[in-house]
């Protein structure tokens, strides 16, 4: 080969990777406040730029023209070594991610369908004490204007159950890695039912947390820290105007455990009582805890009959409850599997599809 013809071959070469990287369109850069992002769940915008969440299953959600876009997240590092997951969900399909670092840019271009318009919906797999996350922006060729939110909301209080804790081992098996290694707020049974009905979700849900007493040294009760963004921290303030679901599901009991009927239920009509303060229209629906003993539910079952009594007797017409026959306990300590909060799931969208006639 002659020293002429290798330096035309080198260039044309190059010419070629040139005009590849030319053809590459460039991605512009959207602020997180743009109008086009959405947003569901209990979100901090006191800095629109860099909206911060801590609850499970708040979403982000975006549709974009081209051939990639970036997703740039703050990740609060919480003690110094919690990384948060996340699952994305591109044209349909989910995968389970995690942050990296402080600042994370997740790219969605290997997770594309065909076709140059796209739907991506970024939701926070772990709960509050694994930290905030916060987004950046997103930088894409075109955001486009969004299709609308479902018009149906729902609202799912509970502890480390409804958080969809130790419920996936796809990753990592239960004993190995960090406890969030199992976290998975998108497959919970909160979302997948919301999902199966076309609704909004918002998971107001802590682990370990209970009605009256909460489990595993935690200094905190869901009457205490239910009007706030950051529940298991009992920071910043909720503003209720912003999410009024039409119905709301309790699932509360299983970091009690049996306690004294009496004092369990005042407690419990207390609460729903604050409940019904903040939301006058709702409908809403208690639950036994999916995970319990034989014992255990049947003091739920006896106790969700007596408040049930007590409220309707009082004039409460928008109240009834549902108990779970059987305990769900195949993930990590003793918690539902993602299979089983499907099953969960089936059975409560059923008995909310016939009650709201959905």
């Amino acid at each position: 080969m002659s020293k002429l013809f290798r330096v035309l071959f080198v260039f044309h070469i190059g010419l070629l990777l040139l005009l590849k990287v030319q053809a590459q369109p460039a991605l512009s850069f959207y602020p997180a406040d743009h109008a086009f992002i959405q947003y569901m769940g209990r979100i901090d915008f006191s800095n629109p730029r860099l909206p911060r969440f801590w609850q499970p299953a708040v979403m982000v959600s975006f549709r974009f023209k081209g051939t990639d876009a970036e997703i740039i997240l703050n990740d609060e590092q919480l003690w110094g070594g919690n990384q948060n997951y996340v699952e994305l969900v591109v044209d349909g399909n989910a995968v389970r991610l995690q942050t990296k670092g402080k600042k994370d840019t997740l790219s969605v271009k290997p997770f594309l369908k065909s076709g140059n318009v796209h739907e991506v919906t970024l939701c926070k797999n772990t709960e509050a004490n694994i930290g905030y996350l916060e987004l950046a922006g997103i930088r894409c060729g075109q955001l486009l204007k969004p299709a609308g939110q479902p018009k149906r909301k729902i609202e799912c209080i509970g502890n480390s159950i409804t958080c969809g804790a130790s419920s996936d081992l796809s990753g990592i098996p239960c004993g190995k890695g960090k406890w969030q290694d199992q976290h998975n707020a998108w497959l919970s049974y909160g979302a997948v039912t919301a999902r199966t009905l076309n609704a909004q979700v918002h998971l107001s849900s802590v682990s370990g947390i209970g009605l009256m007493h909460s489990c595993c040294n935690l200094d905190i009760i869901m009457p205490r820290v239910f009007d706030k963004i950051s529940m298991r921290n009992d920071t910043i303030q909720w503003n209720f105007s912003r999410y009024q679901p039409d119905i709301v599901t309790v699932c509360l009991g299983q970091n009690d455990g049996v306690q004294d009927s009496t004092l369990f239920c005042n407690n419990y009509i207390s609460f729903l009582k604050t409940l019904r303060g903040y939301y006058p229209k709702a409908k809403i629906l208690l639950l036994s805890s999916p995970m319990a003993d034989a014992r255990l539910r049947e003091f739920l079952r006896s106790s969700l009959k007596s408040v049930l009594r007590t409220m309707q007797d009082n004039g409460e017409k928008k109240i009834r409850m549902h108990v779970f026959e059987r305990s769900y306990t195949g993930g990590c300590d003793y918690h539902p599997s993602v299979a089983e909060h499907a099953l969960i799931a089936k059975e409560l969208s059923a008995v909310v599809r016939r009650w709201m006639k959905w």
